[in-house]
């Protein structure tokens, strides 16, 4: 699993595709992550937490 951000996405997903990964799960938040203060940091962290539950908690067993 993965976090990026927004402006990655399609990248990645590319990315993990070409590798045999199609279906590999990221945890997306908006871009961008540098320069930003602490304040919209810990909001972006809080929104990475969430979306690595979502993916962890809703993964099937194989």
């Amino acid at each position: 699993m993965a976090i990026i951000t927004d402006r990655f996405a399609q990248t990645a997903q590319a990315v993990s595709t070409v590798h045999g990964l199609r279906d590999y799960p990221f945890a997306v938040i908006a871009h961008p992550v540098a320069n930003n203060d602490d304040t919209v940091l810990r909001e972006k962290a809080r929104a990475a937490m969430a979306a690595v539950v979502r993916l962890l908690t809703a993964r099937q067993a194989s």
